[in-house]
């Protein structure tokens, strides 16, 4: 796999459309723990129903979107650490400073999103997965694609020795005469894999109740994931997708630079390999019950289909792209994606108020198939404000802010208006 030059100078249409369907996308998973107990974005026996189309509405996003939608838009950070940094080479200040100062604010900005708004929050997870990959931002093309493959691959396997570790705690905490030990090393497993409806229970009632109620629900989550699945799980995971990400970018994969052919065969191996296998585990785990020991183990392998699924749909916009059809949408879709930032943060905001109980109290009260509704209104929202506002300003609100902060001073925000002709 070469480099193939790509113009840094200018935007990318099809990166900004890209970006813009896999922020979208995104929200068809996030939606779930917004909305609903926190567990129930793995388990839909566990809130939200898992009958009739809202077994299906888990079947198609476990399919088609879970953990696909954020692998391309994690692949994009790569590709974008990669543009940013070609752009700032000879500036001040330069790429090192801007990518290392850009990091930063993204954490502290994914912080406060992280306990302020949604305890799903993947910016701090970006910021700490960016600070390793900028050494290797140069790395040759195919060194960049093996060791992101490596990474992930490794995440397997430790993923698989954790499910066989926990399967042995299992067994000792059942014996007959279990120790006292072995059994609350289990109890301990078990929150994470199959929590009390207990917890459901005290969830509905802080998201439903004041900000301060909302407030500590969302950080007491916020902290399991930072200090459990973030380490272990989620950074390793990000490293390695961005690396790939990187490689992509470089070989013209995100810039038109491949054939027809070429992405055809990204959506081949995505759509009739890895999409079905990801099916059949998915039918496993439903004959299963959803039970949790069983949704454990078969999520790891469908962890693994994830980049294929990902960059097949990455594959199918570029396509659409290069050959012009549909362009108002994908013109939306790529101001949806030149704001990706504001639109994920505004995200966050629409659903903190909507089903907040300082808002309009609908957490707990909408099954899964019901929350597509709300899912659409987003949509909406994002494909319809996006265009005019760029039309109008430089950047969406948020990336100005965070451009403001990385160069330390205010950047310029409103376009100026076009003089009037003078006849």
């Amino acid at each position: 796999m070469a480099a193939t030059p790509v113009d840094t100078r200018t935007r990318h249409l099809s990166i900004d459309a890209v970006r813009g369907f896999a922020v979208l996308g995104i929200l068809l998973m996030n939606i779930v723990g917004m909305g609903l107990p926190s567990f129930a974005y793995l388990n839909p026996a566990y809130a939200g129903g898992s009958t009739g189309a809202d077994l299906w509405t888990w079947a198609v996003n476990n399919v088609l979107t879970d953990g696909k939608m954020r692998a391309l838009f994690t692949m994009l950070f790569g590709a974008s650490t990669v543009l940013i940094a070609t752009r700032a080479e000879g500036g001040r200040p330069g790429p090192v400073q801007t990518h290392y100062s850009r990091m930063f604010w993204l954490f502290v900005i994914g912080m406060l999103h992280a306990y302020f708004l949604w305890w799903g929050d993947i910016l701090v997870c970006y910021a700490l997965a960016g600070l390793f990959i900028f050494p290797f931002r140069k790395i040759g093309v195919g060194v960049q694609a093996g060791v992101g493959a490596a990474i992930l691959i490794a995440l397997l396997g430790y993923h698989l020795y954790e499910t066989r570790i926990i399967d042995v705690i299992y067994v000792r905490a059942h014996l007959p005469g279990a120790t006292p030990a072995a059994v609350k090393a289990w109890a301990d497993i078990r929150l994470l894999l199959d929590p009390p409806a207990a917890m459901a229970a005290q969830q509905v009632a802080g998201f439903g109740g004041s900000f301060m109620d909302a407030l500590k629900a969302r950080a007491t989550v916020s902290q399991i994931l930072q200090t459990t699945l973030l380490p272990t799980d989620e950074i390793p995971e990000a490293i390695g997708q961005m690396f790939i990400g990187m490689a992509l970018f470089r070989s013209g994969f995100f810039t038109l630079g491949w054939s027809n052919r070429a992405y055809g065969w990204a959506m081949a191996i995505g759509y009739l390999v890895a999409a079905p296998i990801t099916a059949v585990l998915a039918w496993m785990i439903w004959k299963s019950g959803f039970e949790p020991m069983t949704l454990h183990r078969l999520e790891v392998w469908q962890a693994a289909a994830r980049p294929f699924v990902g960059l097949a749909h990455g594959a199918l916009v570029l396509v659409i792209v290069r050959a012009g059809i549909w362009r108002g949408l994908v013109d939306r879709f790529a101001a949806a994606g030149r704001m990706a930032f504001s639109n994920y943060l505004m995200t966050s905001v629409i659903t903190t108020v909507l089903f907040c109980g300082f808002g309009f109290g609908l957490y707990g009260k909408l099954s899964r198939f019901e929350q597509l509704y709300v899912v659409a209104g987003v949509w909406a929202f994002i494909l319809i404000w996006s265009k005019p506002w760029l039309e109008r300003f430089h950047y969406g609100p948020f990336e100005w802010v965070w451009r403001s902060l990385v160069k330390m001073s205010p950047q310029p925000f409103m376009k100026p208006r076009p003089r009037p002709a003078v006849a």
